[in-house]
C-alpha cells in the first residue's frame, strides 16, 4: 500500500471567535508549501476549549463546517479537527474527519475532562471512528481519550491486520501536564505497534491557561519524527508503509494480545 502525506497544524487560537479562526486556518492551510493528503488540526479550532456551547456550538450547517467542506474541495484534502456542535438538543465536542468530494465522519469525544467541567456541558460519544485513506486505517480521538488506553487498544480482525495504523489525538492540552501527553503518546505508539499523531495548540486561552504545544509524531517503536513546543509551526512527513509493515513483521506482538469488546461504558 502506498506511503500517506500528513501535516500537523500547531497554532494559537482566537478565544471564541469562530470568524477569526477559520480565517486564520484559511490562510495556514494556503501557506502549506507542498503537496499533502491529510490536515489535522487542534481540538476545538474554532473557538478553543470553551464551556460555553450554548453561546458557540454550530450545527452541521453552521459556518465552520461549510468552512472545512469548501477548504477540503479546494485543496484536494483531507482536513480533520474538533468543533462544537448542537445536535437534537444536545452538545458535543464533535471531530469531523471531511473529505475533499464534502462526505465526512464523525467522533463525539468519549472521555469529556471532569476537572473542568467538560462532562456538565457536552454529551460523551460511544462509538470510535476509524477512517480510511489509501489502505491506512486512522483511528481518531480528542485529547482527554488519551489517557484511557482500552479506548485506543489496537486489536488483530479476522482478515489478520491491525483494526488500525495511525492513533490520532487532536488537543488543547495544558503546558502544565505536558509531561503525560508526551509519554503517553509515545506509550500509544509503542502498544498499539501504529504511528501516533498528537496535534495540540500553543499559548495562552480565555481562562489563562498556557499551552506549550508539543505537537509530535511518534513512529511504531516509539520514536520522536517531530516534536514542537511553545511556537507554531506547520510540519508535513510522509508515513512510511513500509517501516510501519516491517515492524509488525520483525516484531509481531499484536497478535499476543488480550481480546475483549467494549459495550457501551461497560468492558467484556
Amino acid at each position: 500500500m502506498a506511503d500517506l502525506k500528513v501535516t500537523l497544524i500547531q497554532s494559537q487560537l482566537y478565544w471564541e471567535d469562530i470568524a477569526a479562526n477559520l480565517q486564520m486556518f484559511d490562510e495556514k492551510i494556503n501557506n502549506i508549501g507542498e503537496r499533502t493528503e491529510v490536515v489535522f488540526l487542534p481540538e476545538m479550532f474554532s473557538t478553543g476549549f470553551s464551556m460555553q456551547p450554548e453561546k458557540l456550538a454550530e450545527t452541521m450547517d453552521g459556518s465552520a463546517v461549510q468552512w472545512m467542506k469548501k477548504k477540503a474541495a479546494e485543496k484536494n484534502i483531507i482536513l480533520t479537527g474538533s468543533l462544537i456542535i448542537e445536535e437534537n438538543g444536545q452538545y458535543l465536542n464533535r471531530l469531523i474527519w471531511m473529505l475533499p468530494n464534502g462526505t465526512y465522519g464523525t467522533y463525539d469525544k468519549r472521555h469529556l475532562f471532569g476537572y473542568a467541567g467538560e462532562h456538565e456541558h457536552y454529551q460523551p460519544g460511544n462509538k470510535r471512528l476509524i477512517a480510511q485513506v489509501k489502505g491506512w486505517k486512522i483511528n481518531l480521538n480528542i485529547c482527554y481519550d488519551l489517557r484511557f488506553p482500552v479506548w485506543a487498544r489496537n486489536s488483530i480482525q479476522p482478515d489478520g491486520s491491525p483494526a488500525y495504523d495511525v492513533l490520532v489525538y487532536v488537543a488543547n492540552w495544558p503546558e502544565r501536564r505536558t509531561t503525560a501527553w508526551q509519554t503517553l503518546l509515545q506509550a500509544r505508539a509503542i502498544e498499539n505497534q501504529c504511528y501516533a499523531i498528537g496535534v495540540n495548540r500553543v499559548g495562552n486561552d480565555g481562562n489563562n491557561i498556557y499551552h506549550s504545544g508539543e505537537t509530535s509524531l511518534i513512529d511504531p517503536m516509539g520514536e520522536i519524527v517531530y516534536r514542537k513546543s511553545h511556537d507554531e509551526d506547520i510540519f508535513t512527513y510522509t508515513l512510511q508503509r513500509e517501516h510501519l509493515d516491517n515492524v509488525r513483521k520483525n516484531i509481531p506482538f499484536l497478535k499476543d494480545a488480550d481480546h475483549f469488546t467494549i459495550l457501551s461504558n461497560e468492558l467484556v
